[in-house]
């Protein structure tokens, strides 16, 4: 279907291996760690841990790579991804179609750094004497875009249904908005990538109306869900996309990356067309003449100058109306603190008052005066604590967001991550699973002794189901994943569904094979730890 099926797989994937050791000499001397040549990712990752230890922290080690928190927490998620995927090669082993992504995912962040650092010199050509095919690029781009809403008017055929849909998910005024962008009966054509894509891998639209294409098939296997690849992917998309409308070229890494998705994103759709289950042709989409393709580019760049551009990330969930207009868990709390507080003050004031009422029959002063000054110097001391973690954090240049400190727990920076929590801000169970792995993460046993700020509602299914398929795929359930299961998943209603599941993969063991007969012990197990 594209140029991706090439038998140069494995020559690709180790000159990318060889620009990644290149590029981590040069990376680790701007860090005062001098190599003789690069290694294996792991080494690399090793040694960047080593760097984070002699400079004192993540931020310290951004600021010598000229990147910001975010970019530092992806440049450390593209090479851990990379280093499980790879976590030994020998030159003229077999490439999977994983590895070959992974690689090329690290070598396109080691493209970005270099341009964010002006004193990293290696090089990150694929291929010195191959142009880029941008317009193969633009085409697999409309394809995508198209495909996505050709499902999108698959699982909703009645225009009517589906504006009512979109209301009840994005609110009526982002849907007057895509109407007055959308071609005559076609709310979708006004709608931006990002926002397409955020339709199709929302978990609850995702479950409704895509998995039945997408869950089975053997492709968009990168991540520990078809979901979450498929969302990863698209993201990466959107920015190829941005690129493509701003004339800017993509380079040989980035259109090889293209030519990668496009194939793992569209042959689960082009199979189920073969099979009668859906009207969405890839392969026709992706055949277009050149007039029908500069058309759609030309309308993309003028809904895109209307807005400003697709800027926003495709995030794994819709922000509902009702949650984004409700007062955050935060400000309830500070609400609740603050009504509190006064009815501290009311009871005080009036127990002062009655004190000098009695003054001039008693001549020891009441006890509760005492109250008033131990609890205000505590109020004084919490308020305190938590500014001064905020100025520490604003000093070092990180702002206060939820993304800033899931960052910081991806790339175990356990100080920062401290001052936020010291700082009263809550965390979410589901930031932890792609560095669950890790036993010795220090950020994440830190994480324990502030569970009472851990807000995610129901967090012990999606936990489970990513450690079973970690260990799956042949991960432990080490000491650490014990810990959180037992510190969040003991109640009785999850014992009671995880041995449910135990016995179903019980069942499926004694009609099925080794693969049934490793699921069931990967259930037992995790039965074990929390019964």
């Amino acid at each position: 279907m594209t140029r991706s099926a090439q038998p140069l797989v494995r020559v690709n994937f180790e000159i990318c291996l060889g620009i990644i050791r290149q590029a981590a000499v040069e990376i680790l001397m701007l860090l005062n760690i001098h190599a003789a040549e690069g290694k294996d990712p792991r080494w690399f990752l090793e040694q960047l841990e080593v760097a984070r230890l002699n400079l004192g922290n993540w931020a310290a080690v951004a600021r010598r790579l000229n990147l910001n928190d975010a970019e530092m927490s992806q440049f450390t998620i593209q090479l851990r991804h990379l280093q499980q995927q790879v976590p030994g090669y020998e030159s003229g082993q077999d490439v999977s179609t994983n590895q070959m992504i992974a690689a090329l995912r690290f070598v396109s962040t080691l493209e970005q750094l270099k341009e964010k650092q002006p004193l990293l010199h290696y090089s990150t050509a694929l291929d010195s004497h191959a142009d880029a095919p941008q317009q193969d690029a633009k085409k697999q781009i409309r394809a995508l875009e198209l495909m996505m809403r050709g499902l999108i008017n698959r699982a909703w055929p009645d225009q009517s249904q589906l504006l009512h849909h979109l209301k009840t998910l994005f609110g009526a005024d982002k849907v007057r908005r895509w109407v007055k962008m959308s071609e005559k009966g076609d709310v979708l054509s006004g709608m931006l990538f990002s926002e397409l894509a955020l339709l199709l891998v929302d978990k609850k639209e995702y479950a409704r109306h895509y998995a039945g294409i997408f869950q089975s098939a053997a492709s968009l296997g990168f991540l520990i869900e078809p979901r979450k690849t498929l969302q990863a992917f698209l993201d990466d998309v959107r920015q190829y996309r941005n690129a493509l409308l701003s004339e800017q070229p993509l380079t040989l890494t980035q259109t090889t990356l293209l030519d990668s998705y496009f194939d793992e994103i569209a042959s689960p759709v082009q199979r189920a067309y073969s099979e009668g289950r859906t009207s969405v042709n890839p392969a026709a989409l992706l055949a277009v003449d050149d007039s029908a393709l500069t058309e759609f580019l030309d309308y993309a760049r003028q809904k895109n100058d209307m807005v400003g551009g697709d800027i926003f990330d495709v995030r794994s969930g819709i922000d509902r109306p009702e949650k984004i207009n409700a007062r955050s868990k935060e400000e309830r709390r500070q609400l609740i603190y603050g009504a509190l507080w006064g009815a501290v003050g009311i009871v005080v004031i009036t127990i002062a008052i009655g004190a000098l009422m009695i003054a001039g029959e008693a001549t020891t002063p009441p006890a509760p005066a005492t109250t008033k000054n131990i609890l205000s110097a505590e109020a004084s001391s919490q308020h305190t604590n938590t500014t001064n973690a905020r100025d520490v954090l604003a000093s070092m240049g990180i702002r206060w967001d939820e993304n800033s400190l899931r960052s910081a727990i991806e790339r175990d920076d356990s100080k920062v991550a401290r001052l936020f929590l010291q700082g009263g801000m809550e965390w979410k169970v589901s930031w932890t699973e792609q560095v669950l792995a890790n036993d010795n993460n220090q950020t994440l046993t830190m994480l324990l002794n502030y569970r009472p700020q851990m807000n995610e509602l129901k967090p012990c299914r999606r936990m489970i189901t990513t450690i079973g398929h970690a260990m799956a795929q042949g991960e432990t359930l080490n000491a650490l994943r014990k810990q959180y299961l037992r510190a969040f998943c003991t109640t009785p209603a999850v014992v009671k569904r995880q041995k449910h599941e135990m016995e179903l993969a019980q069942q499926r063991e004694l009609a099925g094979g080794d693969i049934e007969k490793k699921w069931a012990g990967i259930q037992k197990a995790i039965y074990r730890v929390i019964e």
